[in-house]
């Protein structure tokens, strides 16, 4: 759902015949394009801002362009301070969604060094993190402008597609989000993405059972004495609901996506079932849920 200037969500032009992505160089334009361009849309990336108002004439006069996707972003420099404007026309003559995606710096970071390409206004002696800063500061009146916000720092590519379909869609709003389910170890330190973060430690640990301490929460028998208390159920139950409420909540106020994590000592017995149990919740009420172990052996 679009996300306007309230922090909440709306419902979109009931049929956009342009959509504008921009937004955040490493935040995945370039994946949304290719979802639009796979749901038939004429696609162009890099268009000149000058030449944006010659292209919607063109989609609106063409008989063979029902509805187009273009991606402008900072490599249009200067010409940049122009977009605000050139948009708020283009929206009174047809129906216009701007798409705004967006990251963290820590991902963005660490994608620019996976692939080990440069940011476009880092060259060779500005830091990619300096370049990012600069990016954000000169794009937030076109971010201001924006329909939709999407922050992909936790989706992979078919992820943000399916997110981004399931917005085209129009689906019930409450279902407009990623949800990540994470189990981890105090030892190993709090997972810093995760927005809600529950300690299991209060429930029995398998770890003092010899015949447990090699396997996980996954494992029957485990699974089995950590659900023999009343407390372990009771949690799961309140939990789920818990959730089931405030997810919602979450979305109007335009999140994307929620990362909860349930820790225990090692992240290997306690949090492993808890979070396998709270993702089967979650799934059954309809959101799209992803379960991740991340201390515990694959």
């Amino acid at each position: 759902m679009p996300h306007n200037h309230d922090g909440r969500n709306h419902p979109p032009h009931a049929h956009t015949d342009l959509v504008i992505i921009t937004g955040i160089s490493g935040s995945g334009k370039i994946s949304a394009l290719k979802v639009f361009e796979d749901l038939g849309y004429y696609c162009v990336d890099n268009l000149p801002v000058d030449l944006i108002q010659n292209f919607a004439e063109l989609v609106k006069q063409s008989n063979e362009i029902d509805k187009a996707a273009l991606v402008v972003d900072v490599r249009e420099g200067e010409a940049l301070k122009r977009l605000p404007g050139i948009i708020t026309d283009l929206k009174s003559q047809l129906p216009t969604t701007v798409l705004y995606l967006e990251a963290t710096d820590d991902a963005l970071v660490r994608r620019f060094s996976e692939t080990r390409r440069p940011h476009p206004l880092s060259g060779k002696t500005v830091p990619v993190k300096a370049a990012i800063t600069t990016e954000r500061r000169e794009l937030k009146s076109v971010r201001d402008i924006a329909d939709v916000v999407i922050d992909t720092s936790n989706f992979n590519v078919h992820e943000l597609r399916a997110h981004i379909q399931r917005r085209l869609e129009h689906e019930p709003s409450n279902k407009n989000i990623l949800v990540s389910v994470v189990s981890f170890g105090y030892k190993q330190g709090v997972p810093l993405e995760a927005d809600l973060i529950f300690d299991v430690r209060f429930l029995p640990n398998p770890h003092f059972i010899p015949e447990f301490r090699p396997y996980t929460g996954k494992h029957p028998k485990v699974a089995k004495y950590i659900r023999s208390f009343p407390q372990t159920q009771e949690f799961i139950n309140r939990i789920s609901e818990l959730l089931v409420y405030l997810i919602p909540h979450y979305i109007e106020e335009g999140k994307s996506y929620l990362t909860i994590g349930f820790g225990c000592t090692g992240g290997q017995h306690r949090s492993v079932l808890i979070a396998q149990e709270v993702f089967k919740r979650l799934q059954k009420a309809g959101y799209p849920v992803k379960v991740i172990h991340r201390d515990s052996p694959k």
